[in-house]
């Protein structure tokens, strides 16, 4: 009997029972879903690196340019300025601000430059400032989604990757029972290959979705305490806006 099932069972199966003679005498369902979770693996690590030198790019521009704004007295200076943190986010939004100030404040002095002072101010309507708001809203919104790009597919891993696991778990099981039923016979010899395997989709399920949920809501609460700066830095600019640049009639 020993014989016999030593001849029907995978060589590895019998001889060698490391994780990878076990992965290796899977069955090509159970292989597909390791490949499958592997895949799923590899670009969530690949994300949260990129990612995690993308945040800290952003924190540390973001620091550097927030000095410079409070230290700044012209906005021109501090937008040629700006032009150095390009990964921080407050300098793309006040870049995005700032350029449609410029726009407005070129199409008013060009329509009233008949009447206007060369050295006076210009004055802004209502309707400009909410271009202005608008502006700025458009670039936190951006900024927040390129932030934000790649996050998902963390998400998306933590939650399908156990389900995954499951399946080639499922699979794996089924391949037990009907090597039980070809071979007559229950012993360990000719199940355990079969609960191995099933296991091992489990655990690769597991190794897959772990890391990316933790880092998924790591990054997640960063990219929101940065989008919470973002707004509360385009409200003190239109602020300044307005209290500098807009004269009301």
């Amino acid at each position: 009997m020993t014989e016999a099932l030593a001849t029907a069972l995978p060589v590895q199966a019998v001889n060698d029972q490391s994780m990878w003679a076990i992965i290796m005498g899977a069955g090509w369902v159970v292989k597909g879903v390791m490949a499958l979770l592997l895949l799923f693996s590899v670009i969530c690590w690949g994300i949260i690196l990129t990612k995690a030198i993308t945040l800290s790019r952003a924190r540390k521009h973001t620091q550097l340019f927030f000095d410079a704004f409070r230290e700044s007295r012209k906005f021109s200076l501090l937008y040629a300025e700006a032009k150095q943190f390009t990964f921080s986010p407050l300098a793309q939004v006040f870049k995005a601000g700032y350029a449609e100030l410029n726009r407005i404040s070129r199409i008013q002095q060009a329509a009233a430059q008949s009447s206007a002072d060369a050295g006076q101010e210009p004055e802004y309507e209502r309707t400009a400032m909410d271009n202005i708001i608008r502006s700025l809203q458009q670039a936190v919104a951006a900024e927040t989604s390129r932030l934000e790009r790649g996050v998902n597919f963390l998400a998306t891993t933590g939650s399908s990757a156990p389900f995954i696991g499951l399946f080639g778990t499922v699979w794996g099981i089924m391949e037990a029972f009907r090597r039980i039923g070809v071979m007559k016979s229950a012993s360990l010899a000719v199940v355990a290959p079969g609960i191995a395997e099933a296991l091992i989709a489990t655990a690769a399920g597991l190794a897959a979705a772990i890391p990316a949920v933790i880092f998924y809501n790591y990054f997640l609460g960063r990219i929101n305490n940065i989008s919470t700066e973002m707004d509360n830095f385009s409200s003190e600019l239109v602020n300044i806006i307005e209290r500098i640049y807009w004269k009301r009639k």
